[in-house]
């Protein structure tokens, strides 16, 4: 079958056979024909098996060939924006595949005069304000920045005419489900509705039944067939190895284009650098760096200059590229469906590819779940080669971990690597400080208690004078409440003159509340 036979228009077939496709796959033959008809879909495809060419050319056909609905306006949305509101939305769960998506629209409607934006978080929403007012027919989304849009008035999604859902599976895990429902309440309910997953599980099924009507499944080759067409190897080795063995393997076996996949963003980083350090051509990938950085890498791997991309799962979701020769599990995923999705991006289109994984003893348990939950058989793990030796620290390098002590000398003596001065003023460590035991030292030397200067250094505060008369008191003597100095000390407070009558009281005699002085005292209320 040929996209000719598939009734879409003689534009789109042009743009799709400039890139590359002549014949569809499963995924497009089995969704485009209902799609044209505007029924509601659930697709079920792996990763690289043309899901978006299964949707986008139905939805450009549509949009191009009716006329835009005019609803009631509302003056919260911007004005400028109102004018052409999306007909067209498409969910998915990383910048990277939006960017994917979006420029899969760009090349498949290039023959056709509709609008397309993609937004996603990450970046300042300056520009992306700017193209939604400027009016746009397809919008591709993340879930979190199209909320914060429409919540701030810049979109309007009540003339959404087709709703997609891609790599849904992988959206419910990040936690979009609310966002999602919330976003689907916004738009029309005549609605077209396409959910695409790479599993159907039964939080996938509970979202279809909520909102597809009628839906028509098309499934693909299942999981297992996908597995099937990857060479798949093991190695069981110590995390503290997996660095020389990665570099073993890269160095010593015919690698053209290699994912490494890490469990954290840290690690992605570290794999990275110790690569660069061995002169191979490395970058990462993940949701710490600049989207100018990750659009950069992707663009370097896809052009070749890098050899290996070191990424995390979540951001691998946006990888698009069918040449990828070797995929490296560094660290076992947690999950079957996880392991899938990864090996899933060599053996891409019909190609053959090679996926390796680094196991420690103690992983035995995620293998065997992988196995059992994904219904597949893994090979018994090789013999380890000869592992190459680390590559020694460059002059630009950062010095080995040192003791906290060691850190905080040299900082106190030459700063620190980013050429901040040194700390010498009161922040200092305090073991570094001069002491005041009467050495000589920075600090003011403290006045003694009883006048003139500490010869002797600082008295506690046991060895003050005290306030009985003694000499040496720093105080001014007291007063005695009686009248004139105090020559024999302070007076506790049980020894002053009552207020009884008696002489030698300092405050003035109360007055008799019967009016008079009080000359027998003080008279209770």
């Amino acid at each position: 079958m040929k996209f000719s036979a598939l009734q879409l228009a003689e534009p789109i077939v042009r743009a799709v056979a400039e890139q590359g496709y002549t014949t569809p796959t499963p995924i497009q033959a089995g969704a485009i024909p209902p799609a044209l008809e505007g029924r509601d879909i659930l697709g079920t495809a792996q990763t690289g098996t043309g899901k978006t060419c299964a949707f986008a050319p139905p939805i450009l056909q549509r949009l191009s060939t009716t006329k835009r609905q005019q609803p009631v306006r509302n003056k919260r949305h911007n004005k400028r924006a109102r004018a052409r509101a999306p007909r067209a939305l498409i969910l998915c769960p990383t910048r990277e595949l939006a960017t994917q998506i979006h420029e899969s629209f760009i090349d498949y409607g290039r023959n056709l005069k509709l609008g397309y934006c993609v937004i996603y978080g990450g970046v300042n929403q300056y520009h992306q304000v700017r193209s939604l007012q400027r009016g746009v027919d397809v919008l591709v989304a993340t879930p979190g920045r199209l909320k914060d849009l429409h919540d701030q008035g810049h979109i309007d999604l009540r003339e959404i005419e087709v709703l997609v859902l891609d790599e849904s599976d992988r959206m419910l895990d990040m936690g979009f489900i609310h966002d999602i429902k919330n976003i689907v309440r916004l738009t029309p309910a005549d609605r077209q509705t396409m959910l695409f997953s790479a599993t159907i599980s039964e939080s996938i099924r509970s979202l279809a039944v909520e909102l597809l009507n009628d839906p028509m499944s098309v499934e693909t080759a299942p999981e297992s067939t996908t597995v099937d067409a990857v060479h798949q190897r093991f190695f069981v080795i110590p995390q503290q190895q997996k660095n020389r063995l990665l570099i073993t393997l890269l160095k010593s076996e015919e690698i053209e284009r290699v994912l490494v996949f890490t469990k954290t963003k840290h690690k992605a980083d570290r794999v990275a650098r110790w690569l660069r350090r061995a002169n191979i051509k490395a970058d990462a990938i993940h949701s710490n760096r600049t989207q100018s950085a990750r659009n950069a890498a992707m663009r370097s791997f896809r052009e070749g200059r890098v050899q290996v991309l070191v990424a995390t799962d979540i951001a691998s979701r946006g990888i698009d590229v069918d040449d990828v020769s070797h995929v490296i599990n560094f660290d076992v995923p947690i999950d079957p469906e996880t392991y899938v999705h990864r090996i899933g991006r060599t053996a891409r289109a019909g190609a053959s590819g090679t996926a390796i994984t680094f196991v420690q003893e103690s992983e035995y348990g995620m293998v065997h779940a992988i196995e059992r939950r994904a219904d597949i058989t893994l090979p018994d793990p090789e013999p380890l080669p000869a592992l190459a030796d680390l590559p020694e620290r460059g002059p630009d390098s950062p010095p080995p971990s040192e003791t906290r002590d060691e850190r905080r000398r040299d900082w106190n003596q030459d700063g620190d690597r980013r050429g901040n001065k040194k700390n010498t003023g009161r922040h200092a460590p305090r073991d570094d400080r001069d002491d005041r035991s009467g050495k000589p030292g920075h600090k003011k030397k403290f006045k003694k208690h009883a006048g003139g200067h500490n010869k002797g250094g600082y008295v506690p505060r046991d060895d003050r004078d005290d306030r009985s008369g003694k000499p040496g008191g720093h105080k001014k003597k007291f007063k005695k409440h009686t009248g004139g100095y105090n020559n024999g000390g302070y007076v506790p407070r049980d020894d002053r003159d009552d207020r009884s009558g008696k002489p030698g009281g300092r405050k003035k005699k109360f007055k008799k509340h019967t009016g008079g002085y009080n000359n027998g005292g003080y008279v209770p209320r």
